[in-house]
């Protein structure tokens, strides 16, 4: 839970604060799309590059973004080894070539270090590099140690130089798109996200949709996002107290305390909304009738500079896929 960043605004004061939210929503899915048209690797590395002088220039910790990664760092860890194995077309260039072996005594090894795991890792602090050493250490007893008797198959473990460019090319998309969600919800503040997708949504007013409403529940979603992790920590705690241990125990047991960790969620989460609901209705909001606000959005010369930018990255990445 404490990796979860995604909703969570933090107050600051650079250029990237001064923008307009529409032009920041508009750029973020600007950028998404533009990731999809870098043609390999080298294009890709440079504009992860590019991301990490923007993202360094808006003064928000970068300890942010490397927290909401590692909630989906399995998934890329999975995603390169899919790459990796699946990559395997002769015409390919041979990276390398890992000769495995596996019979009696490799699994005899390999059982021996999962019991180990299995009766140290409620002690180790760091349980999922815990986890990937003990991965490695099956991969290196399948690699490394060699046998006469009782060996039941050897194969070849090849590993190409495309399916490395392609783990590479994939991993490092998905890490800028992370960061420029991350970027825009850290920088951006609720209210203002709900004004910016209601201005981004209005020429949608001329066939009778009321945008407001659509705005103010994506409005109402990310706001309430850090707020139920908040709650979900104190839940966790409130349970660790009285013994309920999230982390270790039987199948059955972790259900049940999956359960008991869902039915106060659901119950606070009702309770929210209906406070919400009140306090909305005390201030006079009514669903679907036309909304006044205090301060109305207008582009300054950052916004027009900012645009003027990303169009300048998008015509050099139209030449790159042309020229070179």
């Amino acid at each position: 839970m404490n990796n979860i960043t995604f909703g969570q605004y933090v107050p600051g004061n650079s250029w990237i604060y001064k923008l307009d939210p529409r032009i920041k929503i508009l750029l973020s899915i600007f950028y998404i799309v533009l990731l999809f048209l870098l043609p390999n690797l080298l294009s890709m590395a440079i504009g992860l590059g590019v991301f990490i002088l923007i993202f360094i220039s808006t003064r928000i910790s970068i300890l942010k973004v490397i927290k909401s990664l590692k909630a989906i760092f399995f998934l890329m860890l999975f995603t390169i080894f899919l790459q990796i194995i699946y990559t395997n077309d002769p015409s390919y260039n041979l990276l390398y070539n890992f000769n495995m072996q596996i019979g009696l005594f490799q699994t005899l090894i390999i059982i021996g270090i999962i019991l180990v795991w299995l009766f140290t890792k409620k002690y180790i602090p760091f349980k999922f590099i815990y986890l990937l050493s003990v991965i490695a250490s099956i991969f290196l007893v399948l690699w490394l140690s060699r046998f006469e008797n009782f060996v039941w198959n050897n194969w070849d473990f090849l590993v190409y130089y495309e399916g490395v460019e392609k783990s590479g090319y994939i991993l490092i998309r998905l890490i800028v798109m992370i960061g420029i969600t991350s970027l825009l919800t850290l920088s951006t503040m609720t209210t203002d996200i709900n004004n910016g997708i209601e201005g981004i949504l209005s020429p949608l007013k001329i066939f009778h949709i009321n945008v407001g409403v659509f705005s103010m529940l994506v409005s109402l979603t990310l706001r309430f996002i850090p707020t139920l992790i908040e709650e979900s920590k104190k839940i966790m705690k409130a349970q660790a107290s009285r013994g309920v241990d999230f982390e270790e125990g039987k199948l059955k047991d972790k259900i049940t305390q999956i359960i008991s960790l869902l039915i106060p969620m659901f119950v606070i989460s009702f309770k929210r909304a209906d406070e919400l609901s009140n306090a909305m209705e005390a201030r006079g909001y009514i669903i679907g009738e036309k909304r006044t606000k205090l301060d109305e959005l207008k582009l300054k010369w950052r916004d027009y500079l900012s645009i003027v930018i990303s169009l300048g990255l998008l015509a050099l990445v139209i030449w790159s896929r042309i020229y070179v």
